[in-house]
């Protein structure tokens, strides 16, 4: 059996002391409300970014009673501080009329036509995903995750289609 010196001890034994004893006491627990958790909360507008993405700006005090009011705002375009962030808008003043049921939502708008090329995929993703946002902010048991659109136009309808689908950047 090997005796280690007293003086390698009374180091070690001071250091101990010094990490168990920080100062720091201990508390019960202190309540701070709950998480936060997925999306936030109220109405989004998607704009197109200076990169060519949506990005989602909140309306945390806009107050809609349906679908074609928060579309109205979409077309009213971002405010001024979010043009100086060189954010725009693509839907340009269209005759619509958006309808849901639960999750699935239908945006008509004659004199328009729906594809897939980029421009289109841009203007399709601003609508999908602000009436996403919108019918969420209406009914606050569904999640924007949930709702699928259909647009329709002069054309063939396209969709439906989620959110998710256009936020890949």
């Amino acid at each position: 059996m090997t005796r280690r010196p007293a003086a390698l001890m009374l180091p070690a034994a001071a250091l101990a002391a010094v990490l168990t004893s920080c100062g720091v006491q201990p508390s019960g627990v202190i309540g701070a409300g709950e998480p936060p958790t997925g999306l936030t909360k109220g109405l989004r507008l998607y704009f197109v970014s200076p990169t060519g993405h949506l990005e989602g700006v909140s309306r945390p005090d806009a107050q809609i009673t349906g679908l074609d009011a928060a579309l109205k705002l979409l077309v009213s375009g971002p405010t001024e501080p979010e043009q100086k962030r060189g954010l725009t808008t693509l839907v340009s003043r269209i005759s619509f009329d958006a309808t849901a049921e639960a999750t699935r939502v239908t945006l008509r708008s004659p004199g328009t036509t729906f594809s897939g090329n980029r421009r289109d995929d841009l203007i399709n993703g601003q609508l999908v995903c602000t009436l996403a946002r919108a019918q969420s902010t209406l009914h606050p048991a569904i999640r924007p995750d949930d709702v699928q659109v259909t647009l329709i136009g002069d054309g063939r309808p396209v969709g439906p289609y989620r959110c998710s689908q256009f936020m890949g950047g």
